[in-house]
């Protein structure tokens, strides 16, 4: 008598659970070996789908089968759709069952393998069912993509939005509630460029929003949040958006300035790092031992905190808050423009600019001034051809030589700064910052911390220890340099020197009658 094993699959949790496919099947296949005295052995329920053999009810039984080779002969089920949809697969199985001595079959399409015209029939089985998957999901595929088109969001709703059905049974998605008004704010936020996205994630999440980091940084990406809704590229259709029909959070221009920010096209203002009052310089010192970057603590005493900036516990190095703030104030008043210097500072910044842009205007105005000449070439050219007294032969080798001279100058043109401010522009400017600069001190100790830090970080392009502060060591900016040096050679005059050595470019004097010495 020959002894089966009975293999039952679903292609779903769902269906093992709720549907009558499992049982059918059970029943058929019990009744089969019944009519045709075959005892069965074990009876396996599978619920994964049958595009692959990768499923843990199948390894089982196939292991149990290379553990005790000849006490099963055949393997039953239904159809062989329930066997595989893969078809190369399928082959490759068959032909590991037979070298272990078994015979898979179906009972409702039997096959003797021992025909080989009988291949043909099994390929069409194991091929029909794949075929039937591939436009299943094609049909799905085009109707995900005819929605999207129509501006209908298909998929589960993206944060900030819920997943709704109107009374004729349509889906939508709306705004959802606190959600909705957290992602709009993380945009605005965003849109303000003074935290860096994780810090406004963070800030986000403890006021409630559910998600992830990484789901947020995804979201923020998202156009849909503006009303569009992203079609993406397919065969000779390009990639691009259309307008959804669900109500948007924030406005496109919002988005768009959100994406320059994320893309770095706007200019970034420097992060700003979550700061005590009493903190300002955290972020910008290192440790004079190690060189990490100093963080800031308040440690609690009998009747007060006590604020320091210090390293990691391994290193161990700490010094006080106060002791590095007045350093640093004391460095700021150095730096601080008075009234004598002023104008000194004006003539120097704007020699230096006129310097530093002079090539450029000159380069610039060059360029347009031949491009010019080469279109005015070409456009005499062309009505010497229409008078005939040009041969087209020629016409042509003029043309091609001046369109390419016309391109080298526009390339040389595009490496030209485009904002080149003019005199005027610049001088009306610079008397702004020079009121900013005199007053530095006042506007430093009124300020909160956000704009203390904006000082800092504009006065040391780089990171300094407390020791740089203290023997004024740190490296300075251009500009806060340039006030540190016109007040040192000011301050000089002052104490009665006779002369000045100014750091401001100056000319020789020309030589008299008597002649000049070395």
């Amino acid at each position: 008598m020959k002894i089966a094993d009975l293999y039952i699959r679903v292609s779903t949790d769902e269906q093992a659970d709720k549907g009558y496919s499992q049982r059918s099947q059970e029943e058929v296949l019990k009744k089969y070996c019944e009519q045709n005295r075959i005892t069965f052995r074990n009876v396996i329920f599978e619920d994964h789908s049958a595009k692959t053999f990768v499923r843990p009810e199948w390894q089982k039984l196939l292991l149990s089968l290379k553990q005790h080779k000849r006490q099963t002969s055949l393997i039953l089920f239904t159809k062989w759709d329930r066997f595989s949809r893969n078809a190369p697969d399928a082959y490759q199985m068959i032909n590991l069952l037979k070298t272990l001595g078994v015979e898979p079959q179906a009972i409702e399409q039997p096959l003797d393998m021992s025909v080989p015209e009988n291949k043909m029939m099994l390929a069409i089985y194991l091929t029909a069912p794949e075929i039937e998957n591939d436009r299943r999901a094609l049909n799905t595929f085009y109707g995900m993509r005819r929605a999207r088109k129509e501006g209908r969001w298909t998929g589960g709703a993206p944060i900030g939005y819920i997943n709704l059905s109107s009374p004729d049974g349509k889906k939508y998605i709306a705004p959802n509630g606190l959600q909705a008004k957290l992602m709009k704010w993380a945009f605005n936020e965003i849109a303000l460029n003074k935290y860096s996205s994780e810090q406004i994630f963070n800030q986000a999440k403890k006021l409630g929003l559910a998600c992830n980091k990484n789901r947020f940084l995804q979201a923020i990406r998202n156009p849909m949040y503006c009303g569009k809704i992203i079609i993406v590229a397919y065969k000779d259709e390009k990639q691009h958006l259309v307008k959804g029909q669900h109500v948007p959070l924030i406005s496109e221009a919002l988005f768009h300035e959100v994406q320059d920010i994320l893309d770095g096209r706007k200019r970034k203002i420097k992060t700003t790092i979550a700061s005590h009052d009493k903190m300002p310089l955290r972020g910008f010192l290192n440790c004079s031992r190690c060189s990490r970057t100093l963080t800031s603590s308040a440690s609690k005493g009998r009747n007060t905190y006590y604020y320091y900036y210090h390293c990691s516990s391994q290193c161990g190095y700490r010094t006080k808050v106060e002791v590095v703030n007045e350093a640093f104030f004391d460095e700021l008043e150095k730096c601080a423009l008075n009234e004598v210097s002023a104008e000194h500072f004006k003539i120097a910044i704007m020699e230096s600019f006129e310097a530093v842009t002079k090539n450029d205007r000159e380069n610039k105005q060059k360029c347009i001034q031949e491009i010019s000449e080469l279109n005015n070439r070409i456009t005499t050219c062309r009505e010497l051809l229409l008078a005939g007294d040009l041969e087209s032969d020629d016409y042509k080798i003029i043309k091609t030589e001046a369109e390419k001279k016309i391109a080298v100058l526009e390339a040389k043109l595009s490496e030209i700064p485009i904002n080149l401010m003019e005199l005027a522009d610049v001088e009306m400017v610079l008397d702004k910052a020079i009121i900013k600069f005199t007053d530095i001190i006042s506007i430093y100790s009124n300020s909160g911390v956000y704009v203390q830090r904006r000082i800092i970080g504009s006065m040391f392009p780089e990171k300094f220890t407390f020791e740089n502060l203290k023997h004024r060591t740190a490296n300075l900016s251009f500009l806060f340099r340039l006030i540190y040096q016109i007040n040192s050679k000011l301050e000089g005059k002052k104490k009665g020197q006779a002369t000045v050595k100014t750091c401001l470019p100056t000319k020789a004097p020309s030589a008299g009658l008597e002649p000049a010495t070395l």
